[in-house]
């Protein structure tokens, strides 16, 4: 009895393993484009959550470019704009304009907020110049700079 279930359990890992040997594979992808999600599957990770573009950053089109100012909207599950530019001794806002709770936590440590509910805000007062990377806690993909000039 031993020996059958044991040669039935390798059968099964070996079968699983060689599903997964070809999971990504580019010669096992099918030619006619993107694969269809499975029956009851949603395209969305979130209910209300827009998935975000490929490269990682959850900014919209042309928020790339540095913009001059104290406030940031964080809506659609992107922080906006993505990157900004302040003096040293500025107070940057960050105010939550999504359903879903948020966090402002830069990437080196330098501050975290608390989870902020739709319609809080949280500041921080920038002393040191510098690029400061941050993102959401809760929603990794979430990120974005501060820059900080003397």
């Amino acid at each position: 009895m031993h020996q059958l279930r044991t040669t039935s359990v390798i059968s099964v890992v070996a079968a699983g393993i060689t599903m997964l040997a070809g999971c990504g594979s580019p010669a096992t992808a099918p030619a006619s484009g993107p694969a269809t999600p499975a029956p009851g599957a949603t395209a969305q990770p979130m209910p209300g959550m827009a998935t975000p573009p490929a490269g990682g950053s959850a900014a919209a089109p042309g928020q790339d470019a540095p913009v001059a100012t104290d406030a940031v909207t964080i809506q659609n599950f992107a922080f906006s704009p993505a990157t900004v530019t302040v003096k040293t001794g500025t107070t940057v806002t960050w105010t939550n304009r999504d359903q879903d709770a948020h966090t402002v936590t830069a990437t080196a440590g330098s501050f975290h907020s608390p989870t902020l509910n739709t319609g809080e805000s949280f500041g921080y007062t920038f002393t040191t110049p510098g690029r400061v990377d941050y993102l959401c806690s809760i929603h990794p993909f979430m990120t974005a700079t501060v820059v900080v000039t003397p």
